[in-house]
């Protein structure tokens, strides 16, 4: 371990031990410095390093605070390396999507409002209404499944599905279903899936959910690259 990774677990440990809650501002950087008994250099490193984690926040001439901590600001950062990946990396994320998001979509089932569903219904008339726009079609397809998980009411578990439901990747797929003229049929499993939120029935949310992913999986498989790019008509989407 570097005597940087040893400096950020020392301010992690004030953090965790509740020394420095959730918008506590840091002590000044030299009293820190000595009472971890730290260089201020290696200070600094920790200090930066947690800030692009997003656990520490600068706020310019104000001074150094712990963030909320809440996941939705720790977690953000996913969707951004995950837009990053390339080929077989990109297909395991792909799998990783299958493994919590049809469950989660079950889970949404049993807890769905009245006013969640109505948002999620929004969405799938919007996307109906879209047929070859791409960009509308993926802008509410986007939206469809963030209204769904939202519903669990677990935002950690909607962090970190939104993290790794890549935005670029969903255009290119949505740009290959409506070239391949089966969009159609995708909005229908997008259909399957609210009139199961719409019941009630967790079993076949659950089901309808993993359809719905094991299609885009399969198409992947069919049309990505080793590079990480969509093959043939679909490659610069």
């Amino acid at each position: 371990m570097s005597l940087t990774d040893k400096a950020i677990g020392r301010i992690r440990d004030l953090i965790q031990s509740g020394e420095l809650p959730p918008g506590a501002k840091l002590p000044p950087e030299q009293q820190l410095a000595a009472e971890l008994g730290l260089s201020r250099n290696l200070m600094r490193e920790a200090v930066k390093a947690l800030v692009v984690a997003r656990v520490l926040e600068i706020r310019r001439g104000d001074g150094t605070y712990v963030t909320s901590l809440e996941p939705e600001v720790l977690l953000s950062s996913i969707g951004s390396a995950v837009e990053l990946l390339r080929g077989d990396t990109l297909l395991e994320l792909t799998e990783v999507r299958l493994l919590f998001e049809p469950v989660a979509t079950g889970l949404a089932a049993t807890r769905i409002s009245p006013e969640e569903l109505a948002e999620v219904e929004r969405h799938l008339d919007a996307m109906r209404a879209a047929r070859d726009d791409v960009e509308r079609l993926n802008k509410h397809d986007a939206a469809f499944h963030r209204a769904v998980i939202a519903a669990t009411g677990n935002a950690t578990l909607a962090t970190l599905l939104e993290g790794i439901s890549s935005r670029t990747v969903r255009a290119r797929v949505w740009r290959g279903l409506v070239d391949d003229n089966v969009a159609a049929r995708t909005v229908d499993e997008h259909e399957a899936i609210y009139q199961a939120l719409a019941a009630g029935d967790a079993p076949l949310a659950q089901a309808a959910a993993l359809l719905h992913v094991s299609t885009t999986e399969r198409w992947l498989r069919q049309h990505l690259e080793p590079s990480g790019a969509v093959s043939n008509h679909v490659k610069n989407a």
